[in-house]
């Protein structure tokens, strides 16, 4: 992979900066203000944040013990979650760091017992799964609107219709999950995995990895696609609840629908690399967002902080922390040299 030019990068930060400067002018509340909305936060629902961000790092964690699992690659979830949690920090705190952090997970699935093929094909179906969740609450978007309309028919509030509308696509894509691939247990995915032939060609070559994971993927056992898929929707929608307990933290008039759409602005931007982990670009836009829908600038930024508080920062020193256990447990469990037997002395 090559990497970006320095002149260029050096470009795309002040090109960052800049549209940062220019979005939030204006927006920016008065240190006071933003003071005493902090000051103003409801504990309870500041918990709640911190609780549904925990439970989106817990429900990756499952999606990639899941699959590989379906691979013939057992683990713990203690080591799956701590995996996890150090990449969200690398992804977030390093320049380049999605490749970065790809790279680690590779080496770990290694680790774990994992072969390059079957590593490789992991690493694959779970940027498609992740994918699929997020599309997911794209259309769940779309169904929850639907329902605020029926809401209205039956006197039912638009927002409890909106939660309504999750649920039933949360259950809908379990479901569909459920029917992508039959059971078959005449040959297992590794062994499809492993057997396939590496092609010629530049262009056969890139996209070799992708044909061979989704070759490997039609031999997994659909339990695993059904779980996995159901944990990937429940990973963004537990993020999208940090997102809602934080604005009811600071008392925003905003419903679901205020939120939602947003929230799906938001991930779009985050994957586009310009900085690590979207910081700026994802402060700057969410805030916007809140302020454009008719929060308050003071109460909108206390949300945004609250929300990358927990989704962000904490992370980059818990993932710090979960490094450092997997290198030790790394140290721990490497398997010294043999040493020479000593001839038996006889008694």
């Amino acid at each position: 992979m090559q990497r970006i030019p320095r002149w260029l990068r050096l470009i795309i930060a002040v090109a960052t900066v800049a549209a940062v400067m220019l979005t939030l002018r204006g927006k920016l509340p008065d240190a006071g203000e933003l003071l005493a909305a902090l000051r103003s936060a409801n504990p309870f629902w500041l918990l709640v944040a911190a609780v549904a961000e925990a439970l989106s790092l817990r429900a990756f964690a499952r999606q990639q013990k899941r699959l590989l699992l379906a691979f013939g690659v057992e683990t713990t979830m203690p080591r799956a979650m701590a995996l996890t949690v150090s990449r969200s920090a690398i992804a977030i705190g390093l320049p380049a760091g999605s490749a970065v952090s790809s790279g680690f997970a590779y080496k770990q699935f290694r680790t774990w017992g994992a072969s390059r093929q079957t590593a490789t094909t992991v690493m694959i179906l779970s940027g498609l799964i992740s994918f699929a969740g997020l599309a997911a609450l794209y259309l769940t978007g779309a169904v929850a609107h639907l329902l605020s309309g029926l809401g209205d028919v039956v006197h039912a509030h638009p927002d409890e219709a909106g939660a309504l509308g999750v649920l039933a696509a949360v259950i809908g894509v379990a479901a569909i999950g459920s029917l992508l691939t039959r059971d078959r247990t005449a040959r297992s995915a590794s062994v499809a995995a492993e057997n396939a032939v590496a092609p010629t060609g530049w262009l056969a070559t890139k996209i070799f990895p992708v044909r061979s994971a989704l070759r490997a993927a039609g031999a997994v056992p659909w339990r695993h696609w059904h779980l996995a898929l159901l944990c990937a929707v429940l990973s963004w929608v537990a993020d999208l609840a940090c997102l809602l307990a934080a604005t009811q933290a600071f008392h925003l008039p905003l419903g679901f629908f205020d939120l939602a759409a947003p929230y799906l602005a938001i991930q779009l931007i985050r994957q586009v690399p310009v900085t690590p982990g979207g910081i700026g670009l994802i402060e700057a836009s969410l805030l916007t967002a809140l302020v454009s829908a008719g929060a308050a600038q003071a109460p909108a930024a206390a949300a945004v902080l609250g929300y990358r508080l927990f989704s962000c920062w904490l992370i980059l020193p818990a993932g710090l922390v979960t490094w450092f256990a997997i290198r030790r447990s790394e140290r721990r469990w490497r398997v010294p040299e043999a040493a020479p037997l000593a001839d038996p002395v006889a008694s």
